[in-house]
């Protein structure tokens, strides 16, 4: 065979291949993930990056392309994320979802997938991570009411729960002190039955009592968010904000 017929036959082959190669480098999605808490990370904690097909919210989003960044350092947590833009539908949407394991643990997660590439969305992604709801984040120090149902405390008494972790609560609604057990199962939470101490406080402590009792009789889950921590009703509303005391 000549070298002219040889170089003839070569060249399909290269137009056919070097489109392929090119679609397969051309796709980059880079960003950060952090979360607001103090907590530094310890050896061992890796973060798991998703871009998925967010178009149809009542099904499981298909995973379109995941990478795992083993962290070194401290938040924010760099990330680059490689996918093929052949897989990107344009009429569809898209977006990265985040988690954050220490030793195989989740610890940290987001909460929604952050919107990319498509529906004006472009190729950054600065995600912020919530905590996953455990019972070891509850118990510890006395957690202080800020809110109830959105309105803060009123005067100087003060209101508190203590979880022991192992489904004993106790603490003050602003008068009397409280006792009584509590039901955790991930993120749900549902108070039970409190008996207290029969004192008589002035008039506006009494009533921030009752407000207070009314409000933990809603709990059905809890999250901690930014540090605080949020005792949510069925349908999502806040009951109850509160802080680790000091």
């Amino acid at each position: 065979m000549t070298a002219s017929r040889r170089a003839a036959l070569a060249t399909p082959f290269v137009a056919l291949v070097l489109p392929r190669a090119g679609r397969a480098q051309g796709g980059v999605i880079s960003g950060t993930a952090t979360y607001r808490e103090r907590i530094a990370l310890p050896p061992g904690a890796v973060l798991d990056v998703d871009l998925r097909d967010t178009a149809n919210p009542d099904a499981a989003a298909p995973v379109l392309a995941s990478t795992r960044v083993e962290t070194t350092g401290q938040v924010p947590i760099p990330f680059t994320l490689r996918f093929d833009p052949a897989d990107i539908d344009p009429r569809r949407s898209h977006g990265v979802t985040t988690r954050l394991s220490v030793d195989g643990r989740l610890r940290f997660r987001s909460d929604r997938a952050h919107p990319v590439l498509t529906r004006g969305a472009g190729t950054a992604a600065e995600i912020l991570l919530v905590g996953v709801a455990t019972p070891e984040n509850l118990s510890g120090a006395p957690w202080v009411v800020q809110e109830i149902a959105g309105q803060p405390l009123a005067g100087q008494s003060r209101a508190d729960i203590t979880f022991d972790g192992h489904g004993r609560a106790h603490g003050t609604g602003g008068c009397n002190r409280f006792n009584g057990g509590y039901l955790i199962d991930g993120a749900a939470l549902r108070f039970g039955p409190a008996a207290q101490t029969n004192m008589a406080c002035e008039p506006p402590a009494m009533d921030q009592e009752a407000r207070f009792h009314a409000a933990l009789a809603t709990v059905r889950a809890w999250r901690i968010d930014g540090g605080r921590l949020l005792l949510l009703e069925a349908g999502g509303a806040v009951a109850m904000r509160l802080a680790r005391a000091a």
